[in-house]
């Protein structure tokens, strides 16, 4: 019996301290800026800069980002969350209250942004081969209801 312990106990501090450096190495851990000439936005609102830094602590992603759009409005949006499809809060972002990330593999993610429980948006992530650009494809809808959708382009911040 203490053998099966120590092998499961084993098993289970490996496997924790796997997942935590997957997530430490994961390519999105970060600073990426945006690229506002290689955006494309239907309608959407579109932005002059956006700067957004991924660190990685744990289980969790830690998401600090600010955009500026072309009206002059500027917002600051921060979020906690972790690959595992549950809602978190999202803090800043007034057309979003929470994130659910899902991680498909080591280069693509999804993630679904609501409000007051309604989906108001489906981001997917695609991290380039050689981990320098970050394309986020998404679509939903604005605060009037209005369908749009945006492909924002990021390169990292070396």
């Amino acid at each position: 019996m203490r053998t099966f312990l120590r092998i499961g106990t084993y098993w289970l501090a490996m496997t924790l301290l796997s997942a935590t450096v997957a997530l430490a190495d994961d390519l999105l851990n970060g600073t990426w800026v945006l690229d506002p000439s290689a955006c494309t936005y239907n309608p959407g609102k579109v932005r002059k800069s956006d700067t957004r830094i991924y660190t990685f602590t744990g289980n969790k992603i830690h998401m600090s980002g600010d955009a500026g759009f072309a009206d002059g409005k500027k917002i600051h949006a921060e979020f906690d969350a972790a690959y595992d499809g549950k809602d978190y809060p999202v803090k800043g972002n007034p057309r979003v209250q929470t994130i659910v990330m899902e991680r498909i593999d080591e280069y693509r993610s999804k993630a679904t942004t609501k409000r007051d429980g309604k989906i108001t948006a489906i981001g997917n992530r695609v991290i380039s081969k050689d981990g320098d650009t970050l394309t986020i494809a998404s679509s939903g809808t604005d605060e009037n209801g209005v369908p749009n959708s945006d492909v924002l382009v990021f390169h990292r911040k070396k």
